[in-house]
């Protein structure tokens, strides 16, 4: 971690930061959330990566204290007081003080903003791509959270954990209806006869913000691109499979547990849109 965290309006010593025991992030989990990751000081689509969070807060009735040009500048504020070109951010708001939660004027929420210097994904991985498993816990459509990147984020750590345990990288999860979803911490694309596939926004799933850019690039670039319906069957049939996250950016995968993916080596269709990705990071105003 790094010296310095935004808390609330100012710059805090990270070992001074403290949140009131009352949090309702800390009690509930009312929170929501955006890890991000800056290029030569610069967060690559934070505009989307805000308007995401609010447009969650909206929904979900959790008050955001700050206007999005306040946010921007708060992690400006924080990448240049820590010195940091490239990091990994975490942007946390929260509804504050559980107490008097039913008052006419709601307590003001808590904002957390931190950042330390970028870890990247080992080499290999990009390389050799990622072997997944399939969790063995259900999304449920009917969750009002779901599709929301709240703070309640405890049965996508354990499944995580679970697939580590078993020597992989990420574990998939499907819906109570047997719909392919997503990650524990990824969006999900398929490829399949030249046809890049992935979830649709209503499955439900994140929408992601690298989900996005790779849409909008397969859209200028005439890939076709399907934001459907999947399931189990789609997923052993594709030529290719690859996750993305503001992390891992995009990620190959290799196997789903012992089944093969392709000639288990990342596919043209990853490196096509990881490189035109990459341009799209080096390209942002």
């Amino acid at each position: 971690m790094s010296r310095y965290v935004f808390l609330n309006d100012q710059l805090v010593d990270s070992d001074e930061a403290q949140v009131s025991i009352h949090d309702a992030g800390l009690l509930h989990g009312v929170g929501l959330f955006e890890t991000m990751r800056s290029y030569d000081g610069r967060v690559f689509r934070l505009a989307d990566h805000l308007d995401r969070l609010c447009g969650s807060a909206e929904a979900l009735h959790i008050p955001v204290a700050q206007s999005p040009s306040e946010l921007a500048a708060a992690v400006q504020v924080l990448l240049e007081a820590n010195d940091l070109r490239n990091a990994r951010l975490r942007l946390t708001v929260t509804r504050g003080s559980a107490h008097n939660v039913d008052a006419d004027e709601p307590p003001p929420g808590t904002l957390i903003v931190t950042a330390a210097p970028m870890t990247p994904y080992p080499p290999e991985l990009y390389r050799y791509g990622m072997t997944v498993v399939v969790s063995p816990y259900k999304q449920n459509p009917d969750d009002p959270i779901a599709g929301h990147k709240t703070t309640n984020y405890f049965s996508r750590l354990l499944a995580l954990r679970e697939a580590q345990e078993r020597d992989a990288g990420e574990a998939l999860w499907f819906t109570t209806t047997n719909r392919l979803a997503e990650g524990c911490i990824s969006n999900i694309f398929l490829v399949h006869k030249g046809r890049l596939r992935t979830p649709s926004l209503d499955t439900p799933v994140l929408p992601g913000i690298v989900r996005k850019v790779v849409v909008e690039l397969a859209r200028e670039h005439d890939i076709e691109c399907e934001q459907g319906r999947l399931v189990i069957r789609d997923l052993l049939d594709a030529d290719e499979v690859f996750l993305t996250n503001s992390i891992m950016e995009l990620m190959p995968v290799c196997g789903v547990e012992a089944h093969k993916v392709g000639d288990e080596q990342p596919g043209a269709m990853y490196r096509k849109l990881h490189d035109l990705y990459r341009e799209a990071v080096d390209n942002e105003e």
